[in-house]
C-alpha cells in the first residue's frame, strides 16, 4: 500500500510539472508580445486565422494547464497537449535535429521527453470506467 501512494505521488508530481511547464510556455509568449508573431507563423505554415489560433493555443496551455494540475481529464489533456507538442515538431523542431543545445540547437529532443512524459501520465490516469474525472 504505501509503495503505491510512492508510485502515485510520482505520477502527480510529473503532471503538475508538465502542466506548469505549458502554463509558462504560455505566460511568457504573452509577457513577451510573442502571440501576434506566433500567429503570423502559422498563418505562414498554412494555418487559417493564424492570429486567432495563436490565441486560442495560448489560453489553452494556460487553462487546460491548470485543469491538468488539478487532475480532472488528464488522459484527454495530455494527449491533446502531445499532439500540439508533436505539432511542432513537425514545424520548428525536426528541422532542426535532436539536440536542443550543446550539439545542436532548437532541436527537438525537448519536446520528445514532454510527449512521452504526457503520454505516460495520460496512461497512469486511464481508467475507462470513470464518467466524471478520467
Amino acid at each position: 500500500m504505501e509503495q503505491a501512494r510512492h508510485k502515485h505521488l510520482a505520477i502527480v508530481v510529473i503532471r503538475i510539472f508538465l502542466a506548469a511547464t505549458m502554463i509558462i510556455h504560455a505566460v511568457a509568449r504573452i509577457n513577451a508580445g510573442g502571440v501576434a508573431p506566433f500567429g503570423e507563423f502559422l498563418t505562414i505554415s498554412g494555418f487559417p486565422l493564424g492570429f486567432y489560433l495563436a490565441w486560442a493555443i495560448t489560453i489553452f496551455e494556460i487553462v487546460g494547464g491548470i485543469v491538468l494540475a488539478v487532475g480532472y481529464f488528464v488522459p484527454v489533456l495530455a494527449l491533446i497537449f502531445a499532439i500540439q507538442l508533436i505539432m511542432g515538431i513537425v514545424l520548428v523542431h525536426a528541422k532542426e535535429g535532436w539536440f536542443v543545445v550543446g550539439l545542436g540547437r532548437n532541436g527537438m529532443e525537448y519536446s520528445v521527453l514532454l510527449i512521452v512524459s504526457l503520454l505516460a501520465i495520460a496512461f497512469a490516469h486511464y481508467e475507462p470506467d470513470r464518467r466524471r474525472r478520467f
